[in-house]
């Protein structure tokens, strides 16, 4: 079975990874490309894996439903660094974890790249390739990129040495973790969130990918360390756990963008 043309598009504008003037647009732009996305009902993290899985039953490439999610950030990332006035300040430092948050980020590693920004992608993991097909894909396709400085950051200690002179980085994406944190949070993956809190304390901006790290997307509740983003990006449909107290309060301005989920997807 196969989507139907346009599934998942807003008002029939492009989704994000075909959307030629996404990254002409400043925040306000953004959030008022992806309006329609946003109002939509919140869900849950387990409603998401759901509409997810259905949209790739339907015939939608998880490879390409994360080309717009990671496009989607990259323009976030480039407005936010223009509105804070660092655009070209020094990299961009992305933070990947094994997952397909991850592969999102590198995504996005890929698209401001293409941009003309310079870019460190980092995957902290303690396996040198990501965990997930798709991630693992946008992993190798950065080693053709010039503009693209890939980091593996196998142990705390390598992600430690990232946070010398870490003041320096335009823009940090936290594409760390999604909604699978569960009690501690483990090595070298607490240590790249510190580096998060570290980054921000010294005025860099931080994109959260779907969620800051150690922020449930169901309950709001938090971990401790947990990222504290100026902007989130989150997918499809806004999250009941960023609507939460605790959620509002490490999420920063949220963002909700349409990736090419089918509405039949919402549907149990």
């Amino acid at each position: 079975m196969t989507s139907q043309p346009g599934a998942g598009r807003p008002s029939g504008r492009p989704l994000p990874a075909d959307d030629p003037t996404l990254f002409a647009l400043d925040l306000d732009g953004l959030a008022a490309r992806w309006s329609e996305a946003a109002g939509r009902a919140p869900m849950t993290a387990a409603e998401m894996t759901g509409a997810d899985a259905r949209a790739q039953r339907f015939g939608v490439p998880g490879v390409r439903l994360m080309e717009h999610a990671g496009t989607a950030v990259a323009a976030a990332a480039r407005a936010l660094a223009e509105a804070s006035g660092r655009l070209g300040h020094g990299p961009v430092l992305v933070l990947c974890g094994p997952g397909n948050n991850g592969g999102d980020g590198l995504v996005a590693a890929r698209r401001l790249a293409r941009a003309g920004l310079a870019v460190a992608a980092v995957l902290v993991s303690g396996d040198a390739r990501p965990a997930t097909p798709d991630a693992a894909r946008n992993w190798d396709r950065l080693a053709g990129e010039p503009r693209v400085e890939r980091i593996h950051a196998a142990v705390a200690r390598d992600v430690a040495i990232l946070a010398h002179g870490v003041e320096r980085a335009t823009v940090v994406v936290d594409a760390l973790l999604g909604s699978g944190v569960r009690g501690a949070l483990r090595e070298p993956i607490r240590t790249a969130v510190d580096l998060c809190l570290r980054a921000r304390a010294a005025g860099v901006p931080v994109v959260a990918v779907d969620t800051p790290t150690a922020c449930d997307l169901t309950s709001g509740e938090l971990s401790d360390p947990v990222v504290r983003a100026d902007v989130t990006v989150t997918f499809h449909r806004p999250k009941v756990g960023l609507r939460t107290r605790r959620g509002t309060a490490v999420a920063g301005r949220v963002l909700v963008a349409p990736i090419g989920i089918p509405v039949e997807a919402d549907r149990a």
